[in-house]
């Protein structure tokens, strides 16, 4: 059964937001639809409404979801015996427009949550900017409850959000329970596999689709803002010892992230768990099995846990994002 499994490379499922652009099709080779603005590119996603397909080789239109039935342990490694599906959401965002300022339950705020659902708690890595690139992230400091109501009344929340400029490469975590909003910036975006998220403020306007405007879920918001969260700001990335050529950006319960740059082979992957290979920039090969498996700009690779490590090696200069899911991960439906 495990001999089937192979890098696996995925399509793009493309998402209508009101706030999107038309900056996606730079980056993704799969043409963006029409005219009309596209604000998430879903790059791996195990979800109901939205699963990923696979794009090549013998599992060809297989989707993740699929897979994750037939071949958990092949995939997962030891992290299956506690999922019952890929555990991260990947994304490329065109954040043309601001966002609304909006939070996401944390795990254990289980009312807020769907049933087979977990929190989210994310992180993004700026890839372009613009003249109006802004970031949101976390109040300010001293802001209670009240603070944050009378500024819903007097149409104000962004006055009691911190913000900065955010600069090309700089990468920023979002724990569940942070208010936050960005716009003017492509980002790319990690979080846990969840899709909740409450609107506290849409910035007063229509969506040209219906209209009117989106909905608010102002009380969902409030209960689930975590008042610490304050002031975030970009982080200082490591360089990694553990992954050559590599500087390591996140590492938390729900995730692990390095952005690897190199000119040179590089090793990619872990022995028995799965890694996701995401190409920012340029393009490279891996062998496995005596097939070859090109990754280049904007594709998404996810390297099961039965592939175990293989050698990258680039055609000229190669700039990768490698994500690994932390052994400790029990994150069951709840």
């Amino acid at each position: 059964m495990s001999e089937k499994l192979y890098p696996l490379k995925f399509e793009p499922l493309y998402q209508y937001r009101l706030w999107g652009g038309r900056r996606l099709e730079h980056l993704l080779s799969k043409p963006l639809p029409k005219e009309e603005p596209v604000g998430e590119a879903w790059l791996l996603s195990d979800r109901k409404d939205h699963a990923s397909k696979v794009v090549d080789g013998a599992l060809k239109g297989k989707t993740i979801t699929e897979l994750m039935q037939k071949y958990p342990v092949e995939i997962m490694g030891k992290n299956s015996r506690h999922l019952e599906r890929f555990p991260l959401l990947l994304k490329f965002l065109d954040c043309h427009e601001v966002l609304s300022v909006q939070v996401h339950p944390s795990d254990n705020q289980r009312a807020y949550i769907p049933k087979g659902d977990t929190g989210k708690t994310e992180a993004w890595i700026v890839l372009e900017t613009a003249d109006d690139s802004i970031i949101y992230a976390g109040l300010k400091k001293g802001t209670t409850k009240k603070d944050l109501m009378e500024a819903i009344e007097n149409n104000s929340v962004s006055d009691k959000l911190h913000r900065f400029i955010p600069k090309v490469d700089d990468a920023v975590f979002i724990q569940s329970g942070t208010l936050h909003t960005l716009g003017g910036a492509v980002v790319f975006e990690v979080q846990e596999n969840c899709d909740v998220t409450f609107r506290l403020y849409d910035w007063d306007r229509n969506d040209p689709k219906t209209g009117k405007p989106r909905e608010l879920q102002v009380e969902k918001a409030i209960a689930c803002i975590d008042y610490h969260q304050v002031e975030i700001g970009p982080i200082t990335p490591i360089k990694s010892a553990e992954v050559k050529n590599a500087e390591q950006l996140f590492d938390n319960e729900h995730f692990k992230l390095w952005r690897i740059e190199s000119d040179t082979p590089v090793d990619v992957g872990f022995e028995k768990e799965p890694v996701i290979l995401v190409c920012i920039e340029g393009s490279g090969s891996m062998d496995y099995q005596n097939e070859a498996y090109a990754i280049s700009k904007g594709e998404v690779l996810l390297l099961p846990a039965i592939v175990g490590q293989l050698q990258l090696n680039p055609e000229n200069k190669i700039t990768l994002l490698q994500i690994a899911i932390p052994k400790k991960n029990s994150n069951k439906k709840s």
